[in-house]
């Protein structure tokens, strides 16, 4: 997949074990409707594989990912779609994680720096997250006039409990590694650099154990924990559409572009 200069993603093998990574070429790595689609594209290809146990998935060798791209040309056009064109634009994220979500084979998400809105929303839908001691988790959808969609709310919940996905989700709190380790955001920790070289000790793990076993327990264990994840999330991409038309999420997008303080007013 790698050969491709507009392909973003890009997914190499070792044995039982696929490493994906993403890689925008810049500091942000921020996640376009492209990269969406591409990054479904890389969970889907996997649908039909009996032959991996475990994929990893990793951003940039700086950050994992900065969020959504408000720049994204594609997503500006979107919002100008007729509605049931924009309602199918709205849903390529929560398609993303879906897919990333119901890999049979187990997901362990490999994070150096920050982590944020959608790169964090990303990384809850996979079973395990190893993050860099100096890597930072936040969500400040909020804070730009937006809701959290993708189906991340019940997953955050369901991580670290209803009072600290308040905190982590409203209050929009920046959360250093050792305490996202604390809160249950995170599984385990490294040193800088070398949150993939943990991954995939893990990633070992599971290769050497027997590979249908290790499915079967997996979709049991997610049957159990996330029966009603859909239910609280169906319509999180519609609550983002009502959002989009607010003059708080026209406010707080343009003053995240400028660079200064939003003044929300409810409108």
């Amino acid at each position: 997949m790698s050969a491709d200069p507009e392909r973003i993603v890009t997914i190499e093998r070792q044995d039982r074990i696929a490493i994906v990574r993403f890689d925008r070429g810049d500091r942000a790595n921020a996640m376009s409707l492209e990269l969406c689609r591409q990054l479904t594209q890389a969970a889907r290809s996997f649908e039909n594989d009996a032959t991996v146990s475990a994929v990893i998935l990793t951003g940039s060798a700086s950050n994992f990912s900065l969020g959504a791209d408000l720049k994204d040309e594609e997503l500006s056009k979107s919002r100008k779609l007729p509605l049931a064109q924009r309602r199918l634009a709205l849903q390529t994220g929560g398609r993303m994680c879906r897919a990333w979500e119901e890999i049979e084979a187990l997901t362990i998400v490999a994070i150096e720096g920050w982590c944020v809105g959608g790169g964090a929303a990303l990384s809850v839908a996979c079973d395990l997250r190893v993050a860099s001691r100096t890597s930072t988790f936040y969500v400040p959808e909020i804070e730009r006039g937006m809701n959290l969609s993708w189906g991340a709310v019940p997953r955050i919940t369901n991580l670290v409990g209803p009072a600290k996905a308040k905190r982590i989700i409203i209050l929009s709190e920046k959360l250093a590694a050792p305490t996202a380790l604390d809160w249950g955001l995170a599984d385990s920790l490294s040193e800088p650099g070398d949150a993939l070289k943990s991954a995939l000790e893990w990633a070992q793990r599971a290769a050497d154990l027997p590979p249908v076993q290790l499915r079967m327990i997996k979709q049991a264990i997610n049957a159990s924990a996330f029966a009603l994840d859909r239910a609280v999330s169906h319509a999180d991409f519609d609550q983002f559409a009502l959002a989009a038309s607010s003059g708080d999420f026209e406010e707080g997008t343009r003053s995240f572009l400028e660079r200064r303080p939003p003044r929300y007013t409810g409108a």
